[in-house]
């Protein structure tokens, strides 16, 4: 199993651009992110550090896995 490495919102988003999704909208600190190609809707809370727990959460959401999610933030 591949460590996660404690990551920003920032960077989170940042990799999920690369993945291809858009930023839809904010409601308060929570960054909602979509997928065209695969209609999913992620949500990014808008922290200076995300806990291994949520990070796990948002790769899930975004149907990916760990592997596929860390080659984007490179």
């Amino acid at each position: 199993m591949t460590t996660l490495p404690v990551l920003s919102s920032h960077k989170v988003i940042k990799a999920l651009n690369r993945a291809g999704f858009t930023i839809k909208r904010q409601s308060g600190s929570h960054i909602h992110l979509w997928h065209d190609e695969r209609k999913t809707l992620v949500t990014v809370p808008n922290h200076d550090e995300l806990a291994p727990g949520t990070l796990i959460s948002i790769i899930k959401q975004s149907k990916m896995d760990r592997k596929e999610f860390l080659s984007y933030l490179e």
